[in-house]
């Protein structure tokens, strides 16, 4: 746990390198917060190895490293955590952002949940089921560890869906803010990191749906949405104490 009073920003559900993003609108964005800050929490599906149109996965890797590294190394001062999402849950990935840690002083990787003072920040999946606990959360990472990318077929069908706007009522439908809070809430008191632990916010990205301070059992939940075309996002400023 870092204790610190400085500036901390969290972003999630970039989805770079997949079509549906529109992440590249809010890069500049996010590197004048990075100036600005003291943490900076990314929070999973930054990037997105299932529906990414590069040339392949060694490809993918290569420029999602890249653009950690130049992030990093462009604003020394911050210190840059990194929580895997599931998109962004590849075996090579995951190596190289192991080599990336050693290589910078500020940046940091994590594969479920970073504490920073009061607030905790992870990627938000444990939230896709009420049974989900820490176990069953490292199951279905493991599924994506070695999954192979979306073919040409399936991501022509997803465009379609999303030019048309048929992904939009999902997250309303299925992640309502009651159920996420209940079962994020439920998976941190599992791991000994629920109020009485000290925590007063959670921060998550995952459902595609931006909330800002929703309180729920003892605790203050935000998530910044997707950077995704046709739905809602924003890069949130985070309270730690």
């Amino acid at each position: 746990m870092s204790k610190h009073t400085g500036k901390c920003y969290f972003v999630s559900d970039l989805h770079l390198f997949a079509n549906r993003s529109k992440a590249w609108k809010y890069l500049d964005d996010l590197a004048r917060a990075a100036r600005k800050a003291e943490h900076f929490v990314l929070g999973g599906d930054i990037f997105d190895f299932s529906w990414a149109r590069t040339k392949n996965h060694k490809h993918t890797v290569d420029r999602a490293i890249a653009w950690l590294r130049d992030l990093a190394c462009s604003n020394p001062r911050c210190i840059f955590h990194f929580v895997l999402g599931n998109h962004d849950s590849h075996h090579e990935f995951i190596d190289r952002l192991a080599d990336l840690a050693r290589e910078l002083p500020n940046f940091y990787w994590h594969r479920y949940y970073v504490r920073l003072g009061n607030s905790i920040f992870l990627h938000g999946d444990v939230a896709d089921r009420d049974d989900h606990n820490a176990e069953s959360l490292a199951a279905a990472r493991q599924e994506w560890l070695y999954a192979r990318r979306r073919g040409p077929f399936l991501s022509r069908l997803y465009d379609v869906a999303v030019m048309t706007r048929l992904h939009k009522p999902l997250p309303h439908l299925v992640y309502t803010k009651r159920v996420v809070a209940r079962r994020i809430l439920s998976y941190l008191q599992q791991i000994g990191l629920g109020p009485t632990a000290g925590i007063s916010n959670v921060y998550y990205g995952h459902t595609h749906k931006p909330i800002r301070n929703y309180a729920y059992g003892g605790l203050i939940f935000h998530s910044g949405g997707a950077s995704i075309k046709g739905m809602k996002f924003r890069i949130l400023e985070a309270f730690t104490v």
